[in-house]
Formats: C-alpha cells, structure tokens, sequence
C-alpha cells in the first residue's frame, strides 16, 4: 500500500505535537531471513524479479509491478519486527509502526495491495522467541485473512478481526465459523458486521466480544492493526465509522493492552484509502494513545498543514460524533442485524474459550 499516506499522518502528527511525546527510531536494514520466517523462498524470488507472475498473484490491479517492491515489503516486515523486539525485550511498552499491518499477503501469494505480511512476520519472530500466548487484534473494514490463515493450526496465536461482512466487501472471509483448526480450536474470532455499521453498533460488537476473549486468553503481548478504512468517507468499504468513534476504540485497545498483557502493545497501521478525512486523522489519534497524549475530538487542525488541500481538508480532528453505544448486556435486539452478527461469534467461538455465549 502506498507509503504516501503515511507520511501524510505522520505530518499531521508531526503539525499536532503528538510526535513530540514519543522516540522515533530509524527502521534496521531490510532483513531477507526474517521474510523467510513467513514467506516461501520461490515468492520471494519471484517479488525480486518485478515481473507479473500469476502464479503469485503479482501484476493484478490490486498487486502491481513496482519498481523496489520487494525492498520496500521487506522494510515493513523488519520494522514491525523491530517494534516487536522493543516491546517484547521490555525497551519499550508501546511500539508503533502505522507502515505495517500488510495482513491479506499469504505466504506465496500477494493480495489486497499487500506482499510481505509484516504481521506474521512479527508474530512467528515472537514465538521463535518462546512467546506463549499471542493475541492479534485486526481493526480494518477488511478481514483479516493473512494473519488467520498462517497461525489458523497454532493455539499460541489467537486472531481477532472485526470487519464488514464477506458477503459484501474483499477478501470474502471471516465468518463466524472460522474458529481455527481442529488442533486449535478457538484461535480465530471473527465479528461479520453488516454494511452501514457505524460508531454504536461498532462499539457495541467490539464490547461485546473482544474483551471477554482477551481475558480468557491471557495473551502475553497483544499485536493491534488499525486500518481506518472503516471511516464514513472511505470509498472502498460500507462501514460508517467516524473519526471520533475510531479515537475512542484505540483508547480502549490500549486499556485492554494494560489490562491483559501489563502493557504490552506493538501497534501497526493497514488499510485506508480516504487519506485526509480517515487515514491522517485516524492515525494522529493512533499516535496519540500511544503516546499517552490522546488529541481532542475538537482540536482544529493547523491552516499551514490544511492549506495544500484547500476546502478538502478537515477543519479539525474529529467528525462531530458522541461515540456512544448501549452494551449488549443490557438486552438483545431481535431486529438488529448487528446483534445477530455478535450472538453468531459468540455462539460459534465462545464455547471453545471456556465462554458464555449468552449475553445475560
């Protein structure tokens, strides 16, 4: 996915004063072995050629030929890796890279605009390290598939993805049915939200699962993919997030981090293709919470960083939304088609995790 986004996020962190509460480090050299923890050796070489090869998916509309693609993917991957060290090392509690969370690549098969899977990359490079109990935490508008599919058989990664339905948004999968394989049953949570979802049945989903999966799970790190192509103005997606709602949900993410692994969070970015609404915005927020310095909703955003796009960029950091939700406890909507989506996960996986499906 193009890097221009992120640098676009990273100014506009950058015009806030958010970077200034957090250390910004210089990415490792690009590491081959560490693609190979993932990836086969025949795709690897086949990404370095930069010719179009079906038989990798390389060349489609969504995976182009481009010039250094593999240099770049393999960037990705060291950066997240580099994160996950820090991290896991104890460096640092929180480490970020919003270049990362390439979650549709397989490991012989580009996808989604996405090569190297940088995520489980970083995953397999932690339980190379002896990590027990993994926990991924896939925010974009679109399922998660990569990450699922490599750890589907491993019960020491646990993969949680909310996203819009496979009946009508890319890649098609993440049902509530995919609860891992027979040799790691409830690895894999997946929330199937309708089209139109916005800010309180998202909320409302997220509550309703996430949390009691994560305590049940006692991760001992938690990776989270924030794509923001789950915002209101995103043009490839249906969900209908608002900015202010998405700010909300990473604050939460990182009181879960606190509350299940004692803090220990590694951050990347993922999908997001309205970029002055949604990416720029959504992803300052993420940098704030994990700088600890959460940006108001209603900071208005600098004139000299707005002046380039004219009337198309926002006027400040949020959407104008209350983010609030009524939890799911507190009464099943028979009519709601997001409430059948949460009571089909619970249903499906909760039972294999020790849990209650049953909402009461």
């Amino acid at each position: 996915m193009g890097q221009g986004r992120v640098r676009l996020a990273v100014s506009l962190a950058e015009a806030l004063g958010v970077l200034d509460g957090l250390e910004v480090v210089e990415p490792d050299p690009a590491d081959d072995e560490l693609v190979r923890l993932v990836h086969e050796d025949d795709y690897i070489e086949a990404v370095r050629r930069q010719e179009p090869d079906p038989r990798f998916g390389i060349g489609t509309s969504d995976n182009p030929v481009t010039p250094g693609m593999h240099e770049a993917a393999a960037q990705v991957c060291t950066a997240t890796v580099q994160a996950c060290r820090s991290v896991w090392s104890g460096e640092s509690r929180v480490a970020a890279n919003i270049s990362g969370g390439l979650h549709h690549a397989m490991p012989a098969l580009t996808s989604g605009f996405c090569v190297y899977n940088d995520v489980a990359v970083g995953i397999r490079w932690l339980r190379e390290q002896g990590v027990r109990r993994i926990a991924y935490l896939d925010l974009d508008a679109h399922h998660g598939d990569g990450v699922q599919e490599i750890f589907y058989d491993d019960p020491g990664v646990l993969t949680i993805s909310l996203h819009e339905s496979p009946a009508t948004l890319f890649p098609g999968t993440g049902w509530p049915t995919e609860t891992g394989s027979i040799v790691a049953p409830g690895s894999a949570v997946n929330v199937a939200l309708p089209a139109g979802t916005g800010d309180a049945g998202w909320r409302r989903a997220f509550e309703a699962v996430v949390p009691e999966v994560l305590r049940a799970y006692q991760p001992e790190i938690l990776i989270s993919q924030h794509g923001c192509d789950a915002h209101r103005t995103d043009p490839l997606t249906d969900l209908q997030l608002s900015v202010d709602g998405m700010a909300a949900a990473y604050a939460r993410v990182r009181e879960l981090a606190e509350e299940t692994t004692d803090g220990r969070w590694v951050v990347v970015g993922g999908g997001g293709y309205s970029p002055l609404h949604g990416v720029a915005r959504a992803w300052t927020h993420l940098l704030g919470v994990v700088a600890g310095r959460p940006v108001p909703a209603s900071t208005p955003i600098p004139e000299d960083w707005r002046e380039p796009y004219g009337d198309a960029a926002p006027a400040t950091m949020g959407d104008g939304a209350d983010g609030s939700f009524v939890p799911l406890a507190d009464g099943v909507d028979p009519e709601s088609a997001v409430d059948h989506a949460i009571l089909a996960t619970r249903r499906a996986v909760f039972p294999e995790l020790g849990l209650d499906p049953e909402p009461y």
